[in-house]
């Protein structure tokens, strides 16, 4: 066996699209992650939105290879940028949610103290 799969011409359509719009993404996610890094504390969140938009590009980029090699090694390649860049997307998603629960639980604490400081002071 060459590591060579032949495709569909709708697969090679298919292929060819994603391809496509996984590029535009990965340049959002680009831009998205260099404005975030003009502070300090975006820098944070907009150094992983940059390396998820360059492993999004290098995953177009390897599909875009394979339909013109068909090597199965290319492929490999790209699903591994993919999946690389899926990670990153689900730990970036997993901060997230702990801190609008951690957001949460301080909006509670804090309206639970300040009604406590003011409810108690009503005399009639």
């Amino acid at each position: 066996m060459n590591g060579s799969v032949t495709i569909s011409p709708m697969m090679q359509m298919t292929v060819s699209k994603m391809s496509g719009d996984m590029r535009f993404v990965g340049i959002f996610y680009i831009i998205m992650g260099a404005l975030y890094c003009l502070s300090i504390i975006g820098a944070l969140v907009g150094i992983p939105l940059i390396i998820c938009g360059l492993r999004l590009r290098e995953a177009a980029d390897s599909f875009t290879s394979y339909l013109g090699s068909n090597d199965s090694g290319i492929l490999e390649r790209a699903f591994e940028r993919q999946g690389s860049f899926f990670f990153i997307q689900k730990v970036l998603l997993i901060i997230s949610l702990i801190l609008i629960v951690l957001y949460v639980i301080f909006l509670i604490a804090f309206g639970a103290a300040i009604f406590s400081a003011f409810g108690g002071n009503y005399s009639y």
